[in-house]
């Protein structure tokens, strides 16, 4: 009953949000993870949704995704092929020790509960030498902190159960993997200045709108 809840939920969110179609950061993330994922590999993607973001690194991969929303999981199943398990990641994980290769959780870790739980099973579903890869919203970014300070709402996601800044998101990783990469990707330092790759590190860090990452097992 509790898994039809969430389910019906995050359906909601995802529909009087626009969400399905939608890619958050508008796709900067894929030539990292097309990279990162690569070919030929076994590929557990958690919180799919519709297979926006899976479908620029689904080639020649074998990819199982995985989200609450069964239409979501319908829309990304015809569109890309893939195989799709509907599972609710705060009380569910079927899968065995060393089953996969890479595990993407794009989005995802911030609407988790049980968030230790998830990572250490995590880590012991990937193969040895596996990658962990995906990314949180940088919810402690200057300009969320300026809507604070001026009595707004920084977050207005209700499905957020958590959030994550760039230091909090790499201690919680280094925890679980030893190796350990943190991209900041988008947002604006100033209306005329973007956060790129040439954007000095600790300014990258306070200013990014999203947290990508790859871990090593």
């Amino acid at each position: 009953m509790q898994k039809e809840r969430l389910e019906k939920l995050y359906h909601s969110h995802h529909v009087k949000g626009a969400r399905y179609g939608y890619l958050f950061c508008h796709g900067k993330r894929i030539p990292y993870l097309k990279q990162w994922v690569g070919k030929g590999k076994k590929v557990l993607d958690l919180g799919c949704r519709d297979g926006m973001l899976t479908a620029g690194y689904v080639e020649e991969n074998d990819i199982l995704g995985v989200d609450i929303d069964q239409q979501a999981l319908q829309k990304a199943g015809q569109q890309l092929g893939i195989k799709t398990a509907w599972l609710d990641l705060n009380s569910e994980w079927p899968w065995e020790s060393a089953s996969f290769d890479r595990i993407v959780a794009c989005e995802i870790l911030e609407h988790l509960f049980l968030i230790e739980d998830v990572l250490q099973k995590v880590h012991r579903t990937l193969k040895k030498g596996g990658l962990f890869i995906g990314s949180v919203p940088n919810a402690f970014r200057l300009r969320n902190r300026w809507k604070f300070l001026t009595g707004h709402e920084y977050d207005t996601d209700a499905t957020h159960v958590r959030q994550f800044s760039y230091d909090k998101l790499e201690r919680m990783l280094r925890t679980h993997f030893s190796e350990v990469t943190i991209i900041p990707l988008e947002g604006k330092i100033c209306p005329f200045l973007s956060v790129g790759p040439k954007t000095p590190k600790r300014i990258g860090q306070l200013f990014a709108k999203d947290l990508l990452w790859k871990a090593v097992k």
